[in-house]
């Protein structure tokens, strides 16, 4: 086997978990069994993020066009939730993982919403790993709600729309007080962003596999990591600037 990269890790990996109802429909059962079995894939993943220093974890659990599949489905989804918060939050919180839902929270059902902003609250003072959980989110939706907000600041006097930046209003979009996006993974064959973290994505490294996400494990990861590892981030600079710093 190739000797690895040298460790090069990035602050902040999210991830599109793509391929859990093709993933049950090879194996002839429901789309739902596919969403079941994909929990193991996110547990690797956190479990994988804490062994290596990862700062930030972005998940894209449910996004705003999602309410758009069969009732039957999104149904199934919401009582995952529900269980995987009842069954995991514990488990996440002795690790030190602070969990955050990202999204538009309102248009849950009022239990659920509940307990999502009780897992929040419990898990706030953790440090070992944010782990961000997109639901109900957009990466449009994500940038019109920073663009909103920018605006209410302005009317109250808080600062004038001459000074409203990318700086400035980075600060009023999801997750800004972590770690910019180093790395995004769609899994599952697909060769699009879907409307993720469009803000955050404009340095980021991109990672697409054909792996479907409930067969992600540790292995998969690391090849994602070492592939990143190798890529030169030059963030408009050229190759040779990088070199010398």
């Amino acid at each position: 086997m190739a000797a690895r990269p040298e460790a090069r890790v990035p602050r902040h990996l999210a991830i599109v978990m793509d391929g859990n109802g093709r993933w049950a429909k090879q194996r002839l059962r429901p789309r739902t069994f596919g969403h079941h079995a994909g929990q193991k894939a996110v547990r690797e993943a956190v479990e994988f993020c804490l062994r290596r220093g990862i700062a930030s974890l972005t998940l894209f659990a449910f996004s705003s066009e999602n309410w758009q599949r069969p009732p039957t489905e999104v149904s199934a989804l919401m009582e995952l939730f529900l269980k995987a918060l009842d069954k995991e939050v514990k488990e996440l919180h002795g690790n030190g993982v602070r969990i955050r839902f990202v999204g538009d929270l309102d248009a849950f059902a009022p239990e659920l919403r509940k307990r999502m902003l009780a897992a929040m609250e419990h898990t706030e003072g953790n440090t070992a790993l944010n782990m961000n959980v997109a639901v109900n989110y957009g990466g449009r939706w994500d940038i019109a709600q920073a663009a909103r907000r920018a605006a209410e600041a302005i009317a109250r006097g808080e600062f004038s729309a001459d000074e409203l930046d990318e700086h400035r209003l980075h600060g009023f979009t999801c997750l800004a007080d972590q770690p910019p996006l180093d790395l995004f993974i769609r899994t599952g064959g697909e060769r699009r962003v879907s409307n993720f973290l469009l803000w955050q994505l404009a340095y980021a490294e991109l990672y697409f596999t054909d792996t479907l996400w409930p067969d992600v494990d540790q292995d998969s990861l690391a090849e994602a990591i070492d592939d990143y590892a190798r890529r030169e981030r030059r963030y408009g600079r050229t190759g040779e600037q990088v070199a010398t710093g």
